[in-house]
């Protein structure tokens, strides 16, 4: 049975984080001897069938407002610009195949990935450089980030949808190509400077991230 002032206090260390908690900084904060994991399980439940649910995201967690009343909240603004198909798919093919350097995800593709669009991905924070890959040339490799997880309300990257999933929602048509080059480990130790991911000149609007301006290429 969970002590009913740590349970008080978890609530309101939650509700007040701008940000998700992990379960190592609730505890810093909680007293000596407060039981984290059924705190944490009894919050759950209690808010399971309210307004706001507590959710575990990025291995996190926060209180979000349940599914089925997004559409209270939501903001219609015009927008100049949406997440083009090529980031899109970009973001994809890093997300399920991570770590992927430029080379590997334009092999892909099928298709050059211009500059501009691997930097919106770093300028929205979904994407981030992982390291080098130990082959000549030392390329960079990409992989998501916990801003990823946490905007499309994943817990870890074994929540991302399947095949038919992603047919049904329009995002892919047909099925995608095979990786058919050699990986090559990558060095994680590496330090990846400011010239590596060189964030694109565009500025990023909207509520969602996904509405964006500047940073165009000929290339896709």
């Amino acid at each position: 049975m969970t002590d009913a002032q740590h349970l008080r206090m978890t609530e309101a260390l939650l509700f007040a984080a701008e940000e998700p908690l992990d379960e190592a900084t609730l505890a810093t904060r909680l007293p000596d001897g407060a039981d984290v994991p059924a705190l944490l399980a009894a919050l759950h439940e209690r808010y399971g069938e309210a307004g706001v649910n507590l959710v575990r995201v990025a291995g996190k967690w926060q209180f979000r407002t349940a599914p089925d009343l997004h559409y209270l909240l939501e903001e219609h603004k015009q927008q100049p610009r949406k997440l083009s198909r090529a980031a899109l798919e970009t973001l994809a093919i890093i997300a399920y195949h991570q770590p992927m350097t430029r080379a590997e995800i334009e092999e892909v593709r099928g298709v050059g990935l211009s500059r501009g669009t691997l930097d919106i991905l770093l300028e929205i924070g979904w994407v981030r450089p992982r390291g080098r890959r130990r082959v000549p040339g030392r390329p960079v490799t990409y992989g998501t980030t916990d801003g990823f997880l946490e905007h499309f309300g994943l817990e870890d990257l074994k929540g991302l949808p399947g095949l038919e999933e992603l047919k049904a929602a329009g995002l892919l048509q047909g099925d995608p190509p095979p990786l058919n080059f050699a990986t090559a480990p990558e060095d994680p130790d590496d330090t990846i400077g400011d010239d590596d991911a060189m964030p694109a000149p565009g500025k990023v609007v909207g509520l969602d991230g996904t509405a964006l301006t500047g940073g165009h290429s000929n290339t896709e």
